[in-house]
């Protein structure tokens, strides 16, 4: 995962950057066209989902009130992780990018929903699409790359705690809304000394213990309450409807921005970024999962990665509709469209986690000289 600006066969060399730019506006040209024919359609889509969760997860609920039956305990469970699914990837996701604030709909809105999480919707759209969305997979200003909590580039200095990190990368996935918390909280960060007590990150912190106060009584006290003599299978019921969230979606965004295939960058290479450099930073910083329509809507048609960071506030569901003009954009410019199957990219994913866990076999590449070449995404003179 060496940074493209290091590596000896630059998969962008052939482009001059005419081409990167004209690239740009074909992309512009596509966006324009979905922008234009969005519409009715669309809000009944995102209105019949919100519908079918609402149902599933009310319906999960119910049954969960007998789960001392083993039938009820395993019909509820799973539709209950289903329903968090359904509602975290394809309608809070999605909803708090913006894709269907063309809707005007104060109920289904970027600035008013909030979803089934621990994190806050603000303090997630901050890190998530202020940050994430703007540097894709640049090196020491994407915290997706890792979380903050990973070695993720054979040029970054290897350290002995970095054999710890295939474990704490499952520990993650298990428990990911509440990771999710807290890099939206740059705990890492803000925890030194000298922050801990800055005003602004002190009530962003009270945001998120109340959050997790919600979730924890809605989920952990109230709904077992409910269930009477089945108290104790109703709570394992619902951490296990929420550790196979978290591991669900743990795996889809890993495969958004980790297997093999996918592009890093230099901090350096941002620098004077045009609109055709960001958005072939965000075609080769990102990968597809291929599957079933229900796969691509239990991932949020995030298995869409890449058409959802080229066009990120779309509707959802247009990205199987776009893919294969993007596709054929990547083939005519000669760029690889990384795509897979979910278990050869989870697989591909966490062969990363765990090579790069270990020292490197051969010296990491020395850094090039701060010029020109490593401040853009197209070649040196071009």
């Amino acid at each position: 995962m060496t940074a493209i600006q290091k590596k000896p066969d630059n998969p962008i060399a052939h482009l001059s950057a005419e081409d990167i730019e004209i690239l740009g506006k074909e992309l512009d040209a596509i966006r324009d066209r979905v922008i234009a024919e969005r519409g009715e359609s669309d809000a009944r889509y995102i209105r019949k989902v919100i519908k079918t969760q609402r149902t599933l997860e009310i319906s999960s609920r119910a049954v969960l009130l007998f789960s001392l039956f083993p039938p009820a305990w395993l019909v509820g469970t799973a539709g209950l992780a289903a329903a968090k699914i359904l509602e975290n990837m394809e309608i809070g996701h999605n909803i708090l990018h913006g894709q269907y604030d063309f809707m005007r709909d104060p109920k289904i809105h970027s600035t008013t929903w909030e979803w089934d999480h621990v994190s806050p919707a603000d303090q997630w759209k901050h890190s998530h699409n202020q940050l994430h969305h703007t540097y894709t997979n640049v090196l020491g200003k994407d915290n997706d790359l890792g979380y903050g909590i990973m070695r993720v580039d054979e040029d970054q200095k290897w350290h002995p705690m970095h054999l710890g990190q295939p474990l704490w990368n499952f520990v993650n996935a298990c428990f990911f809304e509440y990771g999710i918390a807290a890099y939206d909280l740059e705990l890492g960060r803000n925890l030194q000394k000298d922050r801990r007590k800055d005003p602004q990150f002190r009530a962003r912190a009270r945001a998120v213990g109340r959050k997790i106060r919600r979730q924890v009584l809605k989920d952990y006290i109230v709904h077992p309450l409910l269930s009477g003599p089945s108290f104790l299978s109703t709570l394992a019921a619902t951490f296990t409807a929420n550790l196979i969230r978290n591991l669900w979606s743990h795996s889809v965004i890993m495969c958004g921005h980790f297997p093999n295939g996918v592009e890093t960058f230099e901090k350096t290479s941002i620098e004077g970024e045009t609109r055709g450099e960001w958005y072939l930073r965000q075609m080769l910083g990102s990968a597809n999962i291929s599957g079933s329509r229900l796969m691509h809507i239990m991932t949020g048609n995030l298995s869409f990665q890449i058409e959802h960071h080229i066009f990120p506030d779309l509707p959802s569901k247009r990205y199987q509709e776009i893919a294969p003009q993007v596709r054929a954009l990547f083939d005519r410019y000669g760029l690889k469209y990384t795509t897979g199957p979910l278990p050869k990219q989870v697989a591909s994913a966490w062969w990363k986690v765990i090579r790069l866990s270990l020292p490197n076999r051969t010296p990491a590449a020395p850094k090039p000289a701060d010029d020109l070449s490593t401040r853009t995404l197209a070649p040196s003179g071009a």
